[in-house]
């Protein structure tokens, strides 16, 4: 009779040898949820597009978060005319222990940063803007504490040479409607109240008057029963 192979289980040989690749396969896996939970965001506010005046000076914002540190990062501002021309850096800022070291990347010093690095601000100011200066300007974050991730943000500057009163008209028109409809219905509110109230005093009022005049008839006073003598017989 041949002997036949026994399988082995989780804690025979079998498993030992395939252990390994099961362990190295899970790290793996955990390293790539790892690096998806972790991130760097780059945020320009809530308007993409920025118009401003000829010859006045305008803030480019820009604010990033790291869910970990941000030492030695780098960060840059990039410039291009439309989405098909080439972009260009403006100034770069690179961290070293968390002080930044400021290049201006292009002869034009009309760039300067406003923002305080500590504050996770990387705004820029720019002087006497002119209409060679409308097109995107893109803020840019990399982190080597998170992989070299990188994240950017783009906003649009668009220089007029007169700005344009936006009228608010209909907005006004249909605020005072609305608060017109509130308040009358707070003087409904308001006068119903006042009724009720009115009404419950008039009721009380009522209600003392029926107790007293009750109460007069049973001791004999005025209008009563017993004030009314029955005339002598002759």
């Amino acid at each position: 009779m041949k002997p036949q192979k026994v399988s082995m289980d989780f804690c025979g040989v079998d498993s030992a040898k395939i252990f390994p690749g099961r362990l190295f396969v899970a790290i793996l896996i955990a390293l790539v949820q790892f690096q998806d939970n972790v991130a760097v965001e780059v945020n320009i506010g809530k308007k993409p597009t920025i118009e401003v005046l000829n010859g006045t000076d305008v803030i480019l914002p820009c604010i990033f978060s790291s869910c970990m540190d941000y030492k030695d990062s780098s960060f840059w501002w990039t410039f291009q005319k439309n989405e098909t021309e080439r972009a260009e850096r403006i100034i770069q800022i690179r961290l070293k222990d968390k002080r930044p070291f400021v290049t201006p990347l292009i002869a034009d010093n009309r760039f300067i940063l406003v923002g305080e690095i500590k504050d996770k601000n990387l705004s820029l100011l720019l002087t006497d803007a002119d209409f060679e200066d409308t097109g995107l300007y893109t803020c840019f974050f990399k982190n080597p504490q998170e992989m070299n991730q990188e994240a950017n943000a783009t906003l649009r500057l668009i220089v007029v040479s007169q700005l344009i009163e936006v009228d608010n008209t209909l907005t006004v028109i249909i605020a005072s409607v609305v608060g017109g409809v509130i308040g009358f219905l707070i003087l409904i509110f308001i006068i119903k109240k006042l009724v009720k109230f009115i009404i419950k005093q008039v009721g009380k009022k009522k209600k003392e008057c029926l107790v007293n005049s009750c109460a007069n008839t049973e001791h004999g006073h005025y209008g009563s029963k017993s004030n009314l003598k029955t005339p002598p017989k002759a």
